[in-house]
């Protein structure tokens, strides 16, 4: 059985470590640790777990923890501007990697994104390590063209997409845009971004562009729009076929519902920790992996330092 050890998995703000531990526990991936920044945090977090059957001891020092615990995979749910750190141990050590989006980042505009990513790839090639981010929505796409019909990427003209996060201004993007290009990704492969226009105020973004790929391009609407409370509105589709998110509050069960028709839908949360866990097993590369990541993190980029609101 694989042995997991969970990294900020207590995050108050859209933190959904404890569901990423959930899923790692309830598909034979044991959680066997828990590393928080204090021991205040980390005790918390260990406690929130029980409730899944998971008895982690929790740990303040990343090293004391892989020495004494040695998990086969670590979970990075801590904020994004942690993540690089943790990678580059991680990898390091000889561990396989389930991370959090935004898979990196620096708040400097002058970082080189690219090279940071061939630091931790490079490193985790030569040591046979997989590595996924996590990005869960391009798993619901089965159950969209169950409700949509079969998607040919060659007659798509259109994509949107809302999301509504729980922080505000530029880290809207940060939070919510990497599910999207994701969702582009996985549909039309690598692509390239063109008359990228936002319009941005603290609460609201709407971003507009051309996803332009090898054999066309996608007009692409993002809106994004701020909600602290749940259930949080989330829809997506293309060529004006958009499904809605329909959440169960008290049983945590999501739909999808277009047009008088719902289906229900297996958390795709839990698809993204299923393929991780397989690619591992397999020795395969991840769905969510190196081409897409960087991907992911080239295009996020571009969007972020074209936002010129804090």
């Amino acid at each position: 059985m694989m042995k997991t050890a969970i990294i900020g998995a207590g995050r108050n703000k859209s933190g959904i470590g404890q569901y990423i531990g959930k899923y790692f526990q309830k598909n034979r991936a044991s959680v066997v640790s828990v590393l928080g920044t204090t021991e205040k945090t980390a005790r918390k977090t260990s406690s929130i777990l029980t409730q899944y059957g998971i008895n982690a001891p929790y740990y303040t020092d990343f090293n004391c923890m892989m020495k004494r615990e040695r998990p086969d995979a670590v979970i990075i749910a801590s904020p994004a501007l942690t993540h690089y750190e943790y990678l580059m141990k991680c990898v390091k050590e000889g561990v396989h990697i389930f991370c959090e989006k935004p898979f990196v980042w620096q708040h400097k505009s002058d970082i080189d994104i690219n090279s940071l990513l061939n630091n931790i790839f490079e490193t985790a090639e030569s040591n046979n390590l997989k590595i996924a981010m996590n990005s869960q929505w391009p798993f619901s796409l089965p159950y969209y063209e169950q409700l949509c019909g079969p998607m040919d990427s060659q007659k798509v003209d259109t994509f949107f997409i809302k999301l509504s996060p729980m922080v505000s201004g530029k880290e809207m993007i940060l939070e919510s845009v990497p599910h999207a290009l994701s969702i582009l990704y996985t549909v039309f492969g690598d692509g390239e971004i063109g008359n990228l226009s936002i319009e941005a105020g603290k609460e609201k973004i709407k971003t507009t562009f051309h996803y332009t790929f090898i054999t066309g391009y996608c007009e692409v609407i993002i809106e994004l729009v701020r909600a602290i409370l749940p259930p949080r509105s989330f829809s997506y589709g293309f060529n004006d076929k958009i499904i809605h998110r329909i959440l169960d509050l008290d049983t945590y069960d999501i739909s999808f519902k277009y047009s008088d028709n719902i289906l229900m839908i297996k958390d795709p949360l839990e698809l993204s920790v299923q393929d991780f866990i397989s690619a591992v097993r397999e020795k395969r590369e991840p769905i969510i992996g190196k081409a897409h990541i960087k991907n992911n993190m080239s295009l996020l980029k571009e969007i972020y330092d074209c936002c010129d609101i804090m």
